[in-house]
């Protein structure tokens, strides 16, 4: 083996800091003649450097990878050699290093991929909710069975408002009010379904807006009343079982 071909094959050990004493100082002045073995030391080099790279950034080339296990490989393995070099010691535990590094960036990026994915999961399901209230409010306002009900006030200008859909076999109710009068601290609207026979039965609370508009959209109801008559009278924030104060609107089916 000629000397240039001995100092080619020590490149690697070099770029590894595992080499020392004569050895170093040997290949060193070598490489003050050898502009050859200067390049293929500053290529380890950066293949090192882009090694390193993937603990904390992205994936270095396979190329450089390659180029690595390949100097490495020829280092020179005579069955000569009086005993072991410490170097040979050392380069398994740093190739294990350097796989586990890898697979603890891969098991990062499965991670991030899995929170990305539980997100998207998430966004989905909240869009498919909004559709499917937005189906159920259209559905009401469209059905042809639905029972329509307008309250009126006899307080003038502005005159306020209710407009009540009700469907009774779905049990869906849907309220717009407007021109609602402001209400006094603590105090709410509350909305009566006013059956056939029986108690008026709660069907939401509400305070209008600053332009007096409010809506209810499909409350808790008992299934299948059937409504002869909505109401709304003035309660508790918390609402109210049974009235408990007069009632302001009245609406019965149209």
């Amino acid at each position: 083996m000629s000397d240039h071909q001995q100092f080619g094959e020590d490149l690697s050990l070099y770029a590894l800091e595992e080499l020392s004493g004569e050895q170093r100082q040997a290949i060193e002045r070598h490489l003050q003649e050898c502009s050859a073995c200067r390049r293929e030391l500053e290529r380890l080099r950066g293949d090192l450097s882009l090694l390193a790279l993937s603990t904390t950034g992205p994936k270095p080339p396979e190329r450089a990878r390659v180029r690595l296990m390949e100097a490495i490989a020829r280092e020179p393995r005579s069955a000569k050699a009086p005993s072991v070099k410490p170097w040979r010691v050392f380069l398994p535990s740093f190739a294990a290093a350097l796989m586990t590094l890898l697979a603890v960036f891969f098991w990062i990026q499965e991670a991030r991929l899995q929170d990305q994915v539980s997100t998207l999961q998430h966004q989905a399901s909240g869009q498919l909710a909004e559709l499917q209230r937005a189906r159920e409010v259209l559905s009401t306002l469209t059905a042809s069975d639905a029972m329509r009900v307008t309250l009126v006030a006899s307080k003038k200008p502005p005159e306020p408002q209710g407009k009540a859909i009700y469907v009774r076999d779905r049990s869906s109710l849907i309220f717009l009010a407007s021109n609602m009068p402001a209400l006094p601290a603590q105090k709410a609207y509350e909305l009566w379904l006013i059956p056939l026979q029986g108690a008026p039965i709660p069907a939401g609370m509400f305070k209008p807006d600053s332009h007096g508009s409010a809506t209810v959209i499909n409350p808790p109801l008992p299934t299948g009343v059937e409504a002869k008559a909505f109401a709304i009278t003035v309660e508790p924030e918390a609402g109210s079982t049974s009235p408990t104060s007069s009632i302001l609107m009245l609406g019965a089916g149209e």
